[in-house]
């Protein structure tokens, strides 16, 4: 949705005119946010569509949102298109079998489509995990996802990513897409967000505590991210063996850990905590918290912290945010990712990668007491790279790839 919604604003520039088909809120179980209508121009057609009632189709295991409103984009679309001639459809979410209608449609109306993988769909990754380490109804997810992607991927007229792996994963899986046009396209930082967010700073509830220095993560938890945590919790650990009086003054916060309904997470990050003896200083709220009051809690904190993941083809999505919020900031990531160069363009002072442990704690160990002490300074960004990753910038690279797509489609 939010690839989306900040491409909004400048598709028209680029030649686009878009018109979006979306589950109408009432039938969504997700956390909403109303402020996140005050980016999309006014002009910008949308369409709501029905879902089936989550509480009638939770009796027979099937609450995913894609496939409770599948049946109600089909209709919708159908109506469109056979009223008005449209030139591409664009599936931008992570909801994916709702992408299995691009080849429905594109038979039934000769219209090609564009899938936008922001996350991998089908994916081995947690194959050689033990149980308990995968997601809730992964043995169901796991065979839906390998069963649906090739309905889809197959008949894709164009792909975009927001990872080289992720398309290069794909393109060899189905030789059908070796020729067809693909584009790596990160998130783009918008910071018209930021301004929304300290305009209504106090809708939010505070979540930091006022007499602790603050060092937060917002974003989703896992078993995945452990080695990137890891060497912070071992500074801690030696901080607060060494230098207690100081360092029980750091709360260190990871927010909005688990995507399972409010209430029903399960904690991640805390279990690691408590085998360093740290837990004390660690907060892990599993609820997540919506999109602005994300934004004014990066703004407010003391320093932020971007954990990467041990999948390679792990891309932070959420990473521009946190640049926008001008706080002082430490990432620990995996040395094979995407995210490192981009932290790098930006120069970004305190980035490190985890495999090399005891290096890295010792330097972390320096970032916090920094922290402590107030003498951490604010980063001074490359300019040059927050106009590149910007979201008026992803989105031309957007139009580029529509463009690519119709032309190829012409000639053949």
């Amino acid at each position: 949705m939010q690839r989306v919604r900040m491409s909004l604003p400048y598709y028209e520039e680029y030649g686009w005119e878009a018109e979006v088909v979306t589950v109408d809120c009432k039938y969504v179980d997700f956390l909403q946010d109303e402020l996140l209508l005050e980016g999309i121009p006014a002009n910008i057609i949308i369409h709501r569509i029905k879902a089936l009632d989550q509480r009638l189709t939770s009796k027979f295991g099937l609450g995913n949102i894609a496939l409770r409103s599948l049946n109600s984009y089909r209709k919708k679309v159908n109506l469109l298109l056979s009223e008005k001639k449209y030139d591409l459809i664009y599936f931008s979410t992570t909801q994916f079998p709702v992408c299995i209608l691009g080849a429905y449609w594109k038979k039934k109306f000769k219209i090609p489509f564009v899938i936008d993988l922001q996350d991998p769909w089908h994916s081995n990754y947690y194959e050689n995990k033990p149980q308990n380490e995968r997601p809730k109804k992964y043995w169901f997810s796991y065979r839906l996802n390998k069963y649906l992607e090739p309905l889809a991927l197959r008949h894709a007229d164009g792909i975009i990513s927001v990872s080289e792996n992720y398309i290069s994963d794909i393109k060899t899986r189905y030789l059908e897409l070796e020729n067809r046009p693909a584009s790596t396209i990160t998130f783009g930082s918008f910071p018209p967000d930021m301004r929304i967010a300290v305009q209504n700073r106090d809708k939010f509830p505070p979540i930091l505590l006022p007499d602790f220095i603050s060092l937060v993560y917002i974003g989703r938890g896992g078993r995945d991210m452990h080695k990137a945590i890891t060497p912070v919790f071992e500074a801690l650990r030696s901080g607060m063996a060494t230098q207690s009086f100081l360092f029980s003054k750091l709360k260190l916060y990871f927010i909005g850990t688990s995507y399972a309904p409010a209430g029903q997470g399960e904690q991640t990050i805390m279990p690691l905590a408590r085998t360093y003896g740290i837990e004390n200083q660690i907060i892990e709220i599993t609820d997540r918290i919506s999109y602005y009051h994300t934004l004014s809690t990066l703004q407010v904190a003391n320093a932020l912290f971007i954990p990467g993941s041990d999948d390679p083809a792990y891309s932070a999505s959420k990473i521009y945010p946190y640049l926008l919020a001008n706080r002082p900031l430490l990432a620990v990531v995996n040395a094979d990712g995407p995210i490192t160069s981009i932290l790098q363009e930006y120069h970004i002072k305190h980035i490190y990668t985890y495999n090399k442990t005891p290096e890295v704690t010792l330097k972390i160990m320096a970032f916090l007491m920094d922290l402590l002490t107030g003498t951490l300074e604010l980063p001074d960004y490359n300019m040059n790279t927050l106009e590149k990753y910007g979201a008026k910038n992803m989105t031309k690279k957007q139009s580029l790839l529509f463009n690519n797509v119709l032309e190829q489609l012409k000639s053949s």
